[in-house]
Order: structure tokens, then sequence, then C-alpha cells
């Protein structure tokens, strides 16, 4: 009976294990990010536990935004670095992860905002690293400045991926509630 009791106890010791495994087990800071977190699955537990689990990465929720009904884009800080991940809410499942280049005021990061492409509005969403050299700053909080695309890519929602995109003729909107964000 002792036998059949620790069997027990292990057992459900290795699937508590199994059930709280997410998106950042298999991270170590230093290798490849996206790799180690494509095709895990999502975990929807509160950002503060999530956190709490992996401090030794530094993790920091910094927001998110509904892409589609089955993809969601959200921002994490993992391991000092930035990173887009992108998730299919339907499987819960990670579908691609980008390493966001730094961004500051000089170089903003267009986060799914109005982008223009030869002045039509692009058909796909966009994450761009924008150009303002010229330092300029909206004037209020809500007003919004359009600046050229240094480097960007889209989010191809048939293929659940981030593609990177062309940037000339490629302009897009920082809000001044953005720049404040970034300097």
């Amino acid at each position: 009976m002792r036998r059949f009791s620790l069997i027990v106890v292990f057992g459900l010791l290795v699937c508590v294990h199994g059930w709280a495994a997410d998106q950042f087990d298999a991270i170590q800071c230093g290798a490849d990010i996206s790799k180690a977190m494509v095709g895990k699955p999502w975990s929807n537990e509160r950002v503060v536990v999530i956190e709490a689990r992996h401090g030794n990465l530094g993790l920091k929720d910094l927001g998110g935004t509904e892409i589609s009904d089955q993809l969601f884009l959200e921002s994490w800080r993992i391991c000092g670095g930035e990173h887009a991940v992108l998730v299919n809410t339907r499987e819960s499942l990670v579908r691609d992860v980008l390493l966001v280049p730094a961004h500051s005021l000089r170089s903003p990061l267009s986060f799914v905002e109005e982008c223009q492409v030869d002045g039509k509005e692009a058909p796909d969403a966009v994450i761009a690293i924008l150009d303002n050299s010229q330092g300029q700053k909206p004037k209020g909080y809500f007003e919004k400045i359009m600046l050229p695309a240094k480097i960007a890519w889209k989010i191809d929602e048939r293929q659940e991926r981030f593609l990177p995109v062309p940037t000339p003729g490629l302009r897009c909107v920082v809000s001044g509630s953005d720049a404040d964000a970034q300097e």
C-alpha cells in the first residue's frame, strides 16, 4: 500500500509539473529565445504569476493587441531584450517570436500602428523601427506624427508569422503616448 501511495504522489507531481508548463519554461538567457518558444503552449495565467515564476529571465509584460479573432500579439521583455510574441489564441500556441531592435525617441517603435506605403494604407499589421533623426515629437498626448520606417515586419495572418517588409515608401504613426514611453 505504501508503494502504491508513493507512485500516486509521484504521478501527481509529474502531472502538476506538466500542467504548470508554459511558453517560457525552455528559455535560457543567451540562447535562441525564438526557437525555445515557437510551438510551445501559451499560458493564460495571470501575468504576475508568470513573471514571478520566471524571475530568472527578467520577464516583464509590455502589453499586447488583438490582430484577428485568432491571433494576439504580445510584447515581453525577456533576458533584457524586447520580444514580440505572436499567439494563436484558438490553439493556445506561440506561432512566432521576433526580437525587437532597440528603440528610442530618435528611433521609435511603431507597434501595430497605422502605416502607409506610398501614401496608401498598409494592408497588414506592421511592427517598425522608425527614423526620427529630426527629433520630432508629438505636441500632445493624443497627437500623431508619421515617420519613415528604417526596418519593419508585417504580421502575415495566414502563415501566423512575422515577415520582413521593404521600407522604401513605408511610413508609420507614432503617437504622443508612444513617444513619451520611448524617451
